[in-house]
């Protein structure tokens, strides 16, 4: 991994200093109304928002951490995961306005480096593939989205603004501005910087279905197949008067494409 993939320590505007703790946590509460539409006010969100709590908890840890206190840290860190379910390791590096949505059953490696910006929703796990000393997590970089239940594996880079489909599992550097899906991560959609902006992020609906599509295509290779055989034997497609296919099992799923090519079928027989 190259030393540009390595994640500074969140800094001040003029970048002369690192950011203060105060400052860090105003702006990890911030963010939570600008990503979360349910938050109403700062008292409920520091009250009831698991997933900030275990953010408050481990910038106070990884302070603990950096400064060679690590039993502390870690005890710290085990206490915080008892109360929020969440289990971010002290010598995380985590960037600005970091917000974990839901807050359950997160987890986040040692060596992990997140940046600014990113969200995480509930079951997401940012781990290791080796048992080895140094670096063995992911580094997510500034804007990056996790979906519900993603794994990202591995001392691995994401790259800036990329969106992670949810129970995707990513073992490979992602490129910037693109979107990832599927058991292995797949890079199935990208864009250009600027092109959509937060919320569109947040759409993991609209996410493309790598799976589905495959099956789709499938279907229609094999409804084109069928045509050719049945051209080639000088019969029609078989279906029943009640318009369902009995070539396969699909049903309705593909009668109606059937159906479509079938006087086409009759005319060329005809001939």
């Amino acid at each position: 991994m190259s030393d540009a993939c390595t994640l500074s320590p969140p800094m001040t505007d003029d970048a002369s200093r690192p950011l203060g703790l105060a400052a860090q946590l105003r702006e990890d509460l911030h963010c939570v109304f600008q990503r979360d539409p349910a938050a109403r006010t700062r008292f409920e969100v520091l009250t009831t928002y698991p997933g900030v709590h275990a953010i408050l908890g481990h910038r106070l840890a990884h302070r603990l951490w950096t400064r060679g206190w690590r039993y502390p840290a870690r005890l710290l860190s085990f206490v915080v995961r008892l109360f929020t379910n969440v289990d971010i390791h002290p010598g995380a590096v985590i960037g600005r306005r970091f917000f974990i949505d839901h807050g359950a059953c997160v987890v986040i490696g040692e060596t992990a480096e997140v940046g600014d910006d990113v969200t995480l929703y509930h079951g997401v796990t940012l781990g290791g593939t080796s048992w080895k000393q140094g670096k063995r997590h992911p580094t997510l970089s500034d804007g990056v989205v996790v979906g519900a239940g993603a794994k990202i594996l591995g001392p691995i880079v994401v790259g800036p603004r990329v969106r992670v489909g949810a129970n995707s599992v990513v073992i490979k550097d992602v490129p910037e501005d693109a979107t990832v899906v599927g058991v292995p991560g797949r890079v199935v959609t990208s864009r250009r910087q600027g092109q959509e902006d937060v919320q569109a992020r947040l759409d993991h609906h609209l996410l493309p279905d790598p799976v589905a599509r495959s099956i789709s295509c499938l279907v229609d290779r094999i409804d084109q197949l069928e045509r050719e055989l049945a051209l080639l034997r000088g019969q029609t497609p078989p279906h029943s008067d009640d318009g369902h296919c009995r070539t396969c099992s699909a049903g309705d799923l593909c009668c109606e494409q059937v159906d479509a090519a079938a006087p086409q079928v009759i005319e060329v027989t005809k001939a």
